[in-house]
């Protein structure tokens, strides 16, 4: 089965003409047979992932989410994870005898996202910030390994 998801998924990748760094970014979904509890109300972050000369950022719309509300941890040594909680505080029943009439604006879900960095990664050296309820990550590139110099030995 998880054949025919990969080979599904690089049938999608070539229809989109996804480039192959963009794949570098996917981690494998979960099956809902796989989820579990621990997973349940978990929503995805939609996101933007361009790749830059000099480093990869990433853009998330959280909006309504305090900055501190957010993690953005690296771990396993190359996996980039976003968390939220999903709390938010309502303004309602603040003051004495006033009641609700209304609630629509959901509670927003607990929001978990992870990344597989690329090896030219630096995890090191990332940055991230929440204005206007966009969260802006970013990830410096490593520098190319130096090519190796040829050496031309002379035959005696």
């Amino acid at each position: 089965m998880s054949r025919v998801i990969d080979d599904v998924a690089a049938a999608v990748n070539h229809l989109f003409d996804i480039p192959e760094t963009m794949e570098k970014f996917t981690t494998p979904s979960r099956s809902p047979h796989q989820e579990t509890n621990k997973s349940k109300g978990v929503s995805s972050i939609p996101v933007d992932i361009l790749d830059s000369p000099k480093d990869y950022i990433f853009f998330m719309d959280v909006p309504g989410r305090p900055k501190s509300d957010i993690q953005v941890t690296v771990e396993d040594e190359r996996t980039l994870v976003i968390r939220s909680n999903g709390k938010r505080k309502r303004e309602d029943g603040e003051e004495e005898g006033c009641k609700c009439i209304r609630l629509e604006r959901r509670v927003p879900q607990k929001l978990l996202r992870k990344f597989k960095l690329p090896e030219d990664a630096n995890v090191s050296a990332i940055s991230a910030k929440c204005e206007n309820g966009v969260l802006t990550i970013v990830v410096e590139k490593l520098p190319p390994p130096p090519k190796p110099k040829t050496v031309e030995v002379a035959i005696s």
